[in-house]
């Protein structure tokens, strides 16, 4: 005969197993929740799409690596396309055009920017860009020139703007 106290009831278990599902759930709930610790120190992946022969795409390109970010680098004729493709209105345009996840970075904008927009992306926005190419940017360096104030903008699908970082 099994001993009644080394038997486990079917209630008992049922208990036994629901407070395992629960503690089960609420982890997985708080794990949904809090922000992934494993990449929140990796670099973001960024797909640039430039033209072959723009040395200041290229050195913007540096710019990210060296300051951590990856890089896959894609040359593109038909950037105009691209851009409208991407949605990239045509007043914050420049002469490269970044994907990052479902983010667009159009232009010089600086890594510090990127990473700070990419670890907490304000709502409602479906990129960053710095419009034109201002001297002092990233990749539109040069000695001797005097670097301009710039801002980095956060624009929406519908259009809507706003600063997301002034530089100079």
């Amino acid at each position: 005969m099994i001993n009644d106290s080394t038997r486990t009831t079917r209630r008992a278990w049922i208990a036994a197993l629901t407070r395992t599902l629960a503690g089960a759930g609420a982890v997985a709930v708080i794990a949904a929740l809090r922000p992934d610790d494993a990449h929140a120190d990796s670099p973001a992946t960024l797909v640039v799409y430039k033209d072959a022969g723009c040395g200041c795409c290229r050195d913007w390109v540096a710019h990210l690596r060296r300051n951590g970010l990856k890089v896959d680098a894609v040359d593109r004729a038909d950037m105009d396309a691209l851009k409208d493709s991407f949605g990239v209105p045509t007043s914050l345009r420049s002469c490269h055009t970044a994907i990052a996840g479902r983010y667009v970075i159009e232009g010089h904008v600086p890594a510090a920017d990127i990473r700070r927009f990419l670890a907490h992306p304000p709502a409602n926005v479906a990129g960053l860009a710095v419009p034109g190419m201002p001297s002092g940017s990233p990749g539109m360096e040069a000695p001797g020139r005097r670097a301009e104030r710039y801002d980095v903008i956060a624009y929406s699908a519908n259009g809507a703007t706003r600063v997301f970082a002034r530089h100079g």
